[in-house]
């Protein structure tokens, strides 16, 4: 989950803070089907939240200046997210029964993957390759997997090329893609509404989330920032109690 401001240049865009806020609300949404089982549904706009927060990182990798990789605000953003990638594990296992890690660890090698990559250096590549090693070890315990980690990468090459909108389906193909571990695409192929449902919106969530970055928003937000960071165990915290008192 990225929240900090941009690494580097101050050009903060009103439609990053948007897309923080939708990542925030549709992650909540998602998470209700676990407290009510009967609101199954919710799971189709969650697919929306991890894409969202992707492409934030990739908003704030591509505000980072080439050959520059090692720089205090950078190393304070990999920090921020290896901390929390550790104190989100005991809250995600109270409140979900999983066989993969918390999805911090998933956005952190994404990060260095993207931000690697995006130095286009020796030293960026070699960050690169050593977090894409460690995500194909550990891929089983990764939430949605190599696809998922690739997804920041993916976006910072949309985002850092305007002119050319096609590559969008880059990372709409990956969200597809890591939404089909478990036989999505099989039974979408097999015409269940459900899956379709589920893909197609995971698919467009990559369009979406670059049309918004890219609008000129008039409307400002509350701005998303260390607090957010907090919202991801506090909000699995709050619906395990609201569990427990049901």
């Amino acid at each position: 989950m990225t929240i900090v401001p941009a690494l580097d240049k101050p050009d903060r865009k009103h439609g990053l803070d948007l897309i923080k806020w939708i990542a925030l609300i549709t992650m909540v949404i998602d998470h209700l089907r676990l407290v009510w089982p009967e609101l199954a549904i919710t799971f189709i706009p969650g697919r929306i939240s991890f894409p969202f927060f992707c492409l934030a990182i990739a908003a704030n990798v591509a505000r980072t200046t080439p050959r520059r990789m090692i720089t205090p605000s950078s190393a304070r953003y990999v920090a921020f997210m290896v901390f929390f990638s550790l104190i989100s594990e005991p809250p995600y296992r109270w409140f979900y029964d999983s066989q993969t890690l918390n999805v911090f660890p998933s956005l952190t090698l994404g990060l260095l993957v993207a931000l690697g990559f995006h130095q286009r250096s020796h030293a960026g590549a070699v960050l690169a390759v050593a977090a894409l090693t460690i995500g194909l070890i550990y891929q089983q315990s990764l939430m949605y997997g190599v696809y998922g980690l690739l997804l920041p990468a993916a976006f910072t090459i949309a985002v850092t090329k305007p002119a050319h909108p096609a590559l969008a389906i880059l990372p709409a193909l990956l969200c597809v893609l890591m939404n089909s571990r478990h036989g999505a695409l099989g039974r979408m192929l097999d015409l269940d509404g459900y899956a379709a449902a589920t893909l197609l919106t995971a698919f467009l969530s990559a369009f979406l989330g670059l049309w918004m970055l890219r609008r000129p928003w008039e409307v400002r937000l509350w701005k998303v920032t260390q607090w957010g960071y907090w919202f991801y165990p506090g909000h699995m915290l709050a619906l395990q109690l609201l569990r427990v008192d049901g």
